[in-house]
């Protein structure tokens, strides 16, 4: 999270607008009240004022954190989000005792833990263990070291980058989706406790960057992101995640990244970090528009949403990189370094001078239609990987599936309450996934009994399309087709995780009934027959977006 601390240039602008300096350090004309007696010797004792933006912004992310280990089913325990903090705050209190010889509250090192325990996952936690200390060694790791880039990597006096925003990053490239992931973009479905975080997150956010005159800073990442977000959908993107069994394609992409309460908090509590954005107005602005199209260049090529995750944190990294060239090539005005709402009407006498002829109007139009083009084309060519996978090109080649189930025909398909909660999966369309499932099992025997391979790719993916390509190959070495003809007694829908992570998850559904398992000669003319009761979970996953298919089956327990 940001720190929310103006550094010693923007001080005076804080002050001028009625704030007190933030985060400064004592002074002798501005020696502490209190005072701490350590053995033999006082220490100045600096606590914050109730003032202070840290402070509101704190009381926002401890609610969030409230919210989330209650209500919102965060996979985050209150250890690793203690461990997180408490190793920021010893640290952050050495360093300055060591340095100032004054005990000063660590209010900005406690924000950088809390903003890394907010984001920062570590996989095989689950929401309700609470008391876990499972990989707590990597939230001290990783908020530790976030926290000392704040020291080490300085320039001019000040931090270069955003701590806990480079230090996420930095973990999640390093440590792989294996082992850890970002808080999901989408957080529940919309409801009561859903309406109180956005509540929280926007009006913290709105009261909280208006008070440091970053509000703006926030609108104009918003607006460019969604722009952006919007080409990269109208493309056809699409992005798999854990709370979606489908992949999440076009508008609903988009609308998922938009409204997200993570990129809200991004924009409103990372990006405006008062230490790590450039002095005046138009640097701002453009520095907010520059992360918010450098995080979409990003994403646009990205098709989990990990790495689209990563991709959003990490177009802050690069901004704050480029933050001092920005601000050579936006200079801004003394009064603007003074006041930052004062560069208003520097910014419209600029304005007027630009278009006080037509000649320059038209040009400076086609200069900025030029610049959008030019974007667009970038960010739609940024995506043309995640557009041509494996799976999409499979999709467009495989043989349509003629098999036809009515679902009528199928036993009630039920459904888990949580499932049917997160994707509205009931009634018919439960009813149409089971008559799916029975169409791919029908399509499957088709394959062998045909030796058609190809048609195998209609129906399975994954694990199933290896297994299944492999009896068919069995079957042609041997002479002898083995086929299954399920019959259902019970079908119900379940969730199961296909793999570890944020890389999307599948539907299990728990088959109950009779299989016929028929063995056919080379001459095609049948062998043997035998039947059984059968209990399968088959996990069924949906890469294209288009149909389900068969990824696995799993004897049901």
């Amino acid at each position: 999270m940001g720190q929310l601390v103006p550094s010693e240039r923007d001080a005076g602008a804080v002050q001028t607008a009625g704030h007190p300096s933030i985060g400064a350090e004592p002074t002798p004309k501005t020696v502490p009240a209190r005072t701490v007696r350590l053995g033999r010797q006082r220490y100045p004792l600096v606590l914050p004022s109730f003032r202070d933006p840290r402070l509101h912004l704190a009381a926002v992310i401890i609610s969030i954190h409230i919210l989330g280990q209650t209500v919102l089913g965060f996979r985050v325990s209150v250890v690793q989000i203690l461990v997180a903090i408490l190793t920021c705050a010893v640290i952050e209190v050495t360093w300055t005792f060591v340095s100032s010889r004054s005990l000063v509250w660590p209010a900005s090192a406690m924000l950088t833990g809390s903003g890394v325990a907010l984001i920062f996952r570590v996989i095989g936690t689950e929401h309700g263990d609470y008391w876990s200390w499972h990989g707590w060694y990597l939230f001290a790791i990783v908020a530790g070291l976030s926290l000392l880039t704040k020291y080490v990597i300085k320039y001019r006096g000040s931090h270069v980058f955003n701590p806990s925003n480079v230090g996420l990053v930095v973990a999640f490239v390093v440590l792989g989706s294996t082992r850890v992931e970002p808080l999901d973009f989408w957080w529940a479905p919309f409801g009561v406790w859903m309406a109180a975080a956005y509540l929280i997150i926007i009006v913290g956010g709105v009261l909280i960057t208006r008070r440091l005159h970053l509000l703006e800073m926030s609108a104009a990442f918003w607006i460019t992101l969604a722009a952006g977000i919007g080409v990269v959908a109208a493309s056809g993107h699409c992005m798999t995640a854990r709370w979606s069994f489908a992949p999440v394609c076009g508008s609903r992409f988009w609308w998922v990244i938009v409204t997200s309460p993570e990129v809200l908090i991004f924009l409103f509590f990372m990006i405006t970090d008062p230490k790590t954005v450039p002095i005046g107005r138009v640097a701002r602005l453009a520095f907010a528009a520059s992360v918010a199209l450098v995080s979409t260049l990003l994403i646009a090529p990205q098709t989990t949403e990990f790495s689209s995750k990563v991709a959003l944190l990490a177009g802050l990294v690069v901004m704050c990189a480029a933050r001092y060239p920005l601000e050579r090539f936006f200079p801004a005005a003394r009064s603007d370094q003074s006041r930052p709402g004062a560069f208003l009407a520097r910014l419209t006498a600029v304005d007027n001078v630009t278009v006080g002829t037509p000649r320059r109007a038209f040009t400076h139009g086609a200069i900025g239609g030029a610049i959008v083009v030019f974007l667009v084309t970038g960010i739609v060519a940024a995506g043309t990987s995640s557009r041509e996978t494996p799976q999409v090109a499979r999709a467009s080649s495989v043989p349509p599936v003629t098999a036809h189930v009515d679902p009528s025909t199928l036993p009630p398909v039920t459904v888990d309450a949580d499932i049917a909660e997160l994707s509205d999966l009931a009634g018919s369309d439960a009813q149409d996934i089971g008559a799916t499932l029975a169409e791919n099992l029908e399509t499957e025997s088709q394959a062998l009994l045909d030796a058609d391979k190809e048609l195998l790719s209609a129906v399975d993916y994954g694990a199933r399309l290896s297994e299944m390509q492999q009896r068919f190959d069995d079957a042609i070495s041997a002479g002898v087709t083995d086929v299954a003809n399920y019959a259902f007694d019970s079908l119900h829908i379940g969730s199961v995780i296909r793999s570890p992570g944020q890389g999307g998850q599948s539907l299990g559904v728990e088959a109950r009934g009779t299989v016929e398992d028929i063995t056919y000669d080379a001459d095609g003319n049948q062998s043997a027959r035998t039947s059984a009761p059968f209990s399968i979970t088959f996990v069924l996953a949906m890469p294209t977006g288009d149909r389900w298919l068969i990824a696995e089956a799993r004897p049901l327990r």
